[in-house]
């Protein structure tokens, strides 16, 4: 897997998409340009999640995605998956030695650029930082600003991703700034439908056209 880390970034909900939405808002999203998917899901239903791992891998080869499997190395490894860990998630340079050179592995830095550091000594492929603006999946004041974009381009040569509350009115200035990426949840899935996820995505995705 040697995708890049450019473009709208979509996070899945386990309880955005529930009721028969994953595929199909996720299909939608992906046809709407995302660049890299990640499966995020905290239930401990392994079977079902190693199902719909493999059912978004299938979509995510169709549309040349990439996908990463939010805090679990094991069903990475199994799909062949890139994988995101959080700082309490597990060694990023022991997810480094399983996946091997090629996939992609993201590191969760909040808003400390020390963390960074050591993500990018670990051999991370993107630093993540946020809250970036109030987010409905981590509610809270944001901790991250533009002038943390100004000093992880100055200090590194990793792809930045910016997370937390992105929308489509406040991504601009973020990709103006250095953001590589955008990781988008509830912009993107919060929709009454599959047509109206894939043109938040087209929306979103034509921001890095001008940038």
């Amino acid at each position: 897997m040697s995708h890049s880390v450019r473009g709208l970034y979509a996070i899945t909900d386990s309880q955005l998409l529930a009721g028969g939405k994953l595929l199909p808002y996720v299909e939608a999203a992906l046809a709407g340009g995302a660049r890299l998917l990640q499966y995020r899901d905290k239930s401990t239903d392994t079977g079902r999640r190693r199902d719909e791992a493999g059912a978004l891998a299938d979509l995510c080869a169709r549309y040349e995605a990439t996908l990463l499997i939010n805090d679990d190395l094991e069903l990475a490894a199994q799909l062949g998956a890139g994988v995101h860990l959080g700082q309490d998630d597990g060694s990023l340079a022991v997810a480094r030695q399983r996946l091997g050179p090629q996939a992609i592995v993201g590191a969760t830095c909040h808003a400390q650029l020390e963390l960074a550091a050591q993500a990018v000594a670990d051999g991370a492929s993107y630093i993540a930082f946020g809250r970036f603006f109030n987010s409905t999946t981590k509610p809270g004041a944001p901790a991250a600003n533009v002038e943390l974009l100004d000093e992880a381009r100055r200090r590194f040569t990793l792809p930045i991703v910016a997370i937390g509350g992105i929308s489509h009115t406040n991504a601009a200035a973020l990709i103006a700034r250095g953001a590589s990426s955008i990781a988008v949840i509830h912009a993107l899935f919060a929709a009454d439908s599959a047509l109206e996820v894939e043109l938040r995505a087209r929306a979103f995705s034509a921001l890095f056209d001008t940038h």
